[in-house]
C-alpha cells in the first residue's frame, strides 16, 4: 500500500465515525438581551427612587410686609448706564470711568451729614446683561464715593 491508499482509507474511517450526540453538541454562546434590559431597568428605577433632588442655591424666606405711606415728593434720580463693553453714561452723557464719582458728586451738590436716606438722590444703575461684573462694581463704588446710599438696579420683566 502506498501512502495515497493509506490516506484514503483513513478518511473513509473518519467519515464512518458517528457524530457526537446532539446532547453534547457545542452551541455558540448567546447573550440574553431581554434579561439584560430587565436588570438595567431595575437599576434605573432604583436610582430614580433613591436619589433626592435638593436645591442648594435657594433659601426659604418669608418677606416682611410693610405698611407705610408713599413719600410726598419723589427724590432726585440719577441714571448711570453701563454698556456691554464697560463704558459709562451719566444721565445719557458718556463719562470717563475715572471721573464717574466726581461727576456724581457735581450732580448732587455738596452733601451734608444730616441728609437721610429719604433725602438722598436715587442712583439708578442700568447695566447691560452682558456688562462685565467689574464695570457694575465700579458704578456702585462711584455712588458710594459720592455719598449716595440710595442705589437701585433696573431690570426687565419676563417676556
Amino acid at each position: 500500500m502506498n501512502w495515497i491508499d493509506r490516506r484514503l482509507e483513513h478518511q473513509a474511517r473518519i467519515t464512518q465515525i458517528p457524530r457526537a450526540s446532539k446532547r453534547f453538541a457545542r452551541l455558540d454562546p448567546e447573550i440574553n438581551l431581554i434579561a439584560f434590559i430587565d436588570v438595567l431597568l431595575v437599576v434605573l428605577i432604583f436610582l430614580m427612587v433613591s436619589t433626592t433632588f435638593t436645591r442648594y442655591n435657594e433659601l426659604a424666606i418669608t418677606l416682611p410686609i410693610a405698611s407705610g405711606a408713599d413719600t410726598p415728593s419723589k427724590p432726585q434720580s440719577i441714571t448711570v448706564t453701563v454698556s456691554r463693553d464697560g463704558r459709562y453714561a451719566l444721565n445719557g452723557k458718556v463719562t470717563d470711568p475715572s471721573q464717574l464719582a466726581a461727576s456724581l458728586t457735581k450732580l448732587t451738590g455738596p452733601s451734608s451729614p444730616t441728609n437721610t436716606l429719604q433725602d438722598a438722590p436715587q442712583v439708578t444703575i442700568d447695566a447691560d446683561a452682558r456688562a462685565p461684573h467689574q464695570a457694575v462694581m465700579r458704578a456702585l463704588e462711584a455712588a458710594r464715593d459720592a455719598n449716595m446710599p440710595n442705589v437701585v438696579f433696573s431690570s426687565q420683566g419676563k417676556k
